[in-house]
Formats: structure tokens, C-alpha cells, sequence
């Protein structure tokens, strides 16, 4: 399928985007520090990595399949989530087609400077070359981030429950207390925002800030755009559930996957504390203050879990290898989908009422039912 010449300036947009983003010498200089006290450290904690890696060399074989099992399950509700989206904007979309795209996308964040920035305009002109609207495709997007960003709060949530109020649970305290505040202030302005009134006091509000600069008047309207978008995607709050808990299970699917590492290496799962251990290292980890927060994942891990109860040696043996599957693994896999999804040309539907995985509803058309499985 031909792109539309809108499609594309979109994309080209997107693009754009994302090199106004580019890392700077900011960057580049706390990379080094992060690189350089990872080499510290690992001289430093020598014989911790060689105890580590005698420990991966006696992987159990079937707890490891578990384990990648896990990971699968991750990042097809992680494709689910925009998926979802899409099909309550009347645009089908094949599951296999999504997951493609997601798998290439996380190659692109984890493998490049500021890759997330790169990776989400990629998303984006795949989405609109392909026939979804800008705004939708735009929207989508916002969304799915949005609700990844609710899954991980509730899931730090959970675990925060679970270690109890006991010994070392004190010190992340705060931080949970941060993020319950700002669930519950999420949850707040989404309600409100169902409220034509209180659309309309935001945007009295920002008025005249949008009247003292063009760029600022400009991404005010694309923000109500978005908005409304994502208002029309789920009419109600029922409807928001899956999608949500799409974005819930693709965090319990990964925590699963490190719990199933540990149990393939016959380390004691701290079963109390995992699920903090594991939501809080996603925190640093989504700072990509490294490519694919190399060193910073894997230490950030390894602490937390030796603070949980599990000695240094078969810390790091279990966050050596949780990355191994959930970011190594991935990188050839999602790099081959990148090359698929990039140059694959689409075939164009065959008559304004045939609908393809990717076409969009007519305006008279009910809304595409969910496929069985």
C-alpha cells in the first residue's frame, strides 16, 4: 500500500521528533560516569561475577524455557495494549503484525542513544503509513504510555504490600507514597476530564499562556486533539479495563520471568520482596541513561534483590540472566522485525468496503468485534 502524502508528512514529523531529541554532551558525560562506576564495581565485586557466572553455567534447561515463556507472554500484552486501542478507533489490526512492531520498537530504544524518543516515531510512521490517522495513531500512543505508567504504580503498589513494613521495606517508603499520590491524582483528572466543565476551566486556563507563544498555542491544540481522541476511543470506564490490564500483565508477565531465573538457578525466590525489587529497578531503568540502561538495570537489580534477602553472588547470577532474556535475546529478534516491518510494502484493500488487518471502519459500519482464540 502507497503511503498517503499526509501519512507521510506525518511520519516525516515523527521523525523529526524524535531528532530534536538527540543526546546532548549532558548525556553523553553521565553515560561515561554510569559506564565508568560499572567498571568499578565489577573489579571491585570480582569474585561476586565469577561465583555469578559458575552459577548460570548450571541452568536448569526447563525452568529456563519457563522463564522465556514468561517473556513471550510480556511482550504480546505489551503489543496487545495499542492494539486494543486501535480496534476502539475502528482500525483492525492483527496481533502478529503489533507484536512485530513492538519487538523492533524495544530493539530500537534499547540498542540506540535516546532510543525511546527514536523508537516511538518509528511507531508512529509504521501507524500512519499504514492508514491510521495522525491524531489516532498519535493518540494510541499517549495511551498505551499512560497506561504502562498506571500497571508499573500498581504493581510497586502490590509490593510494597507484600515486603510488609519490616526491615529494609522502610527505605523505599517514600518513593511508594510518590507514586500512590500520583495514581490517585491520575485517577482524579481522569474522571474529571469526562466533565465538559472541567475541560473547559483547563482550558480557560491555558489560554493565555497559549496567546503569548505560537509553539505553545500549537501543542495546546494537539494536546486537546489527543485528548478528545482518547475520550472517543472508550466512551465509559468499563471499556478501558482490558487495555489496562493488558498493560498490568505485561509487568507481572516480565517479574515472572525474573522470578522463573532465579528458580532456574536454583537460587530461593524472595518471594516477599521480588515484586518491589523488580518495579523499582524499572525506575533507573527507564532513564536510558545508557543504551538499554546497560550496568544500570543489572546493578540496580542485583541490590535490590541482596536487600531483600538473597546473598551478592546469585544476585547478580539472577539479573545476569533475566537481562539475557528479557534484553539480549530480544535485540536480534526485534532488529530482524525491523527490517520486515520497514520494507514491507502493504497491499491496498480491493474495494472501499473490503477491510484488511489494518483498514479502517467505514462510518456506517459497526465496530470490528474481537476475534476468538
Amino acid at each position: 500500500m502507497s503511503e498517503r502524502p499526509e501519512s507521510a508528512a506525518a511520519g516525516q514529523e515523527g521523525w523529526e521528533a524524535g531528532r530534536l531529541v538527540r543526546p546532548g554532551p549532558v548525556w553523553w558525560l553521565g553515560a561515561g560516569l554510569v559506564v565508568g562506576a560499572a567498571v568499578v564495581v565489577a573489579v571491585w565485586r570480582r569474585h561476586e561475577l565469577a561465583q555469578a557466572f559458575h552459577i548460570i553455567s548450571r541452568v536448569r534447561v526447563p525452568q529456563l524455557a519457563v522463564a522465556v515463556g514468561c517473556e513471550a507472554l510480556s511482550v504480546v500484552c505489551f503489543a496487545a495494549v495499542p492494539r486494543r486501542l486501535l480496534l476502539a478507533g475502528g482500525v483492525r489490526w492483527s496481533l502478529r503484525r503489533m507484536t512485530a512492531i513492538v519487538v523492533a520498537a524495544n530493539a530500537m530504544a534499547g540498542a540506540l542513544p535516546s532510543g525511546a524518543a527514536f523508537a516511538t516515531a518509528w511507531v508512529y510512521r509504521q501507524l500512519t503509513r499504514r492508514g491510521v490517522e495522525p491524531v489516532l495513531g498519535a493518540t494510541v500512543l499517549v495511551v498505551a504510555g499512560v497506561l504502562s505508567a498506571l500497571g508499573l504504580a500498581i504493581l510497586t503498589v502490590l509490593g510494597m504490600f507484600t515486603v510488609g513494613a519490616a526491615g529494609a521495606a522502610a527505605v523505599v517508603r517514600p518513593v511508594t507514597g510518590v507514586l500512590m499520590l500520583a495514581l490517585v491524582i491520575g485517577l482524579v483528572v481522569f474522571s474529571l476530564s469526562r466533565f465538559a466543565g472541567f475541560r473547559g476551566t483547563v482550558r480557560w486556563a491555558w489560554s493565555g499562556t497559549g496567546g503569548r507563544s505560537r509553539r505553545v498555542q500549537q501543542a495546546q491544540l494537539m494536546l486537546v486533539r489527543v485528548m478528545e481522541q482518547a475520550r472517543s476511543l472508550q466512551p465509559g470506564f468499563r471499556p478501558w479495563l482490558r487495555p489496562a490490564a493488558y498493560a498490568l500483565m505485561n509487568w507481572v508477565f516480565d517479574a515472572a520471568c525474573l522470578a522463573a531465573c532465579l528458580w532456574a538457578l536454583g537460587i530461593g525466590v524472595p518471594w516477599r520482596g521480588i515484586l518491589l525489587a523488580y518495579a523499582l529497578t524499572q525506575i533507573p531503568g527507564s532513564l536510558r541513561l545508557t543504551p538499554g540502561s546497560i550496568g544500570v538495570v543489572e546493578a540496580s537489580l542485583s541490590a535490590l534483590l541482596v536487600l531483600y534477602g538473597l546473598l551478592p553472588g546469585p544476585a547478580i547470577a539472577g539479573a545476569l540472566l533475566y537481562r539475557a532474556i528479557s534484553y539480549w535475546a530480544l535485540q536480534p529478534v526485534g532488529w530482524a522485525n525491523w527490517i520486515g516491518v520497514t520494507f514491507q510494502t502493504d497491499r491496498p484493500s480491493r474495494s472501499p468496503g473490503h477491510r484488511t488487518d489494518c483498514g479502517t471502519r467505514q462510518p456506517n459500519e459497526p465496530p470490528p468485534r474481537e476475534p476468538e482464540t
